[in-house]
C-alpha cells in the first residue's frame, strides 16, 4: 500500500490567540509535527489541507488573514502539496482525490483539527472512496461543545469520535498515537 500523510487544518486560528482556539491545540500540533518529521524521513508524500472560510458569517479561517495560515509547527516545504478546501470534507470540491489517485495512494495517515468536524468528515469520505486510514489520535484536537444545556468537554468529544472511527473492527480507521506511528 502506498501511503500519504494528510494534515488537516492545523492553522493559526485554532491555536491560543486565534479566533477559534481549540483545547490542547499546542499539544496536538507538537504531535503532528513529530508525525510530519517521521513522514519526511520515510519519504512519505505529505498533503497539507488548508481550510478557507467562504460561507456567509464566517469569523475564522478568513482568506488572506494570518489566522488562516498553516501553523508553523507543520509548515509545508515547497515540494509538499497544499490543497485548499471550503467544506469539512477534504475531498468535497477539491483536487485531493485526483492527486491521491494520480500518485497511486491507497492508504492515508491522517491528523489535524477539528477531530469531530473536518477530520471525521474526511476519514469517513476516505473510507467510502476506498482508502485505508490510520488516524493519529493525539495529533488531533477539538473544542468543548454544548448539548442539552450541558458542556461536553473536548477530551470526551475527541475520545468518542476517535473510538467511533475504530467501530466494526476499524471500519473507518485504525487509531494510533504519534509515538506508535514513529515506530512503524
Amino acid at each position: 500500500m502506498k501511503k500519504a500523510l494528510l494534515i488537516i487544518d492545523v492553522q493559526n486560528d485554532y491555536f491560543d490567540g486565534g479566533k477559534h482556539a481549540l483545547v490542547n491545540a499546542a499539544e496536538a500540533g507538537k504531535q503532528a509535527q513529530l508525525v510530519l518529521q517521521t513522514a519526511r524521513k520515510q519519504h512519505m508524500p505529505v498533503v497539507h489541507i488548508q481550510h478557507l472560510a467562504t460561507n456567509e458569517g464566517a469569523v475564522f479561517f478568513l482568506p488572506n488573514t494570518n489566522g488562516a495560515d498553516i501553523h508553523h509547527c507543520v509548515s509545508p516545504t515547497p515540494d509538499e502539496k497544499v490543497i485548499i478546501k471550503n467544506y469539512p470534507n477534504s475531498f468535497r470540491e477539491t483536487a485531493l482525490l485526483a492527486y491521491l489517485q494520480q500518485n497511486g495512494m491507497t492508504s492515508l495517515v491522517i491528523c489535524g483539527m477539528m477531530t469531530d468536524v473536518c477530520v471525521d468528515a474526511t476519514v469517513r469520505a476516505a473510507m467510502d472512496l476506498g482508502f485505508t486510514c490510520i488516524v493519529i489520535g493525539d495529533a488531533c484536537a477539538t473544542r468543548n461543545r454544548e448539548l442539552y444545556g450541558k458542556t461536553i468537554k473536548a477530551e470526551a468529544i475527541n475520545s468518542a469520535y476517535l473510538a467511533g472511527m475504530t467501530a466494526l473492527n476499524g471500519l473507518y480507521a485504525n487509531v494510533i498515537t504519534a509515538a506508535e506511528f514513529m515506530e512503524l
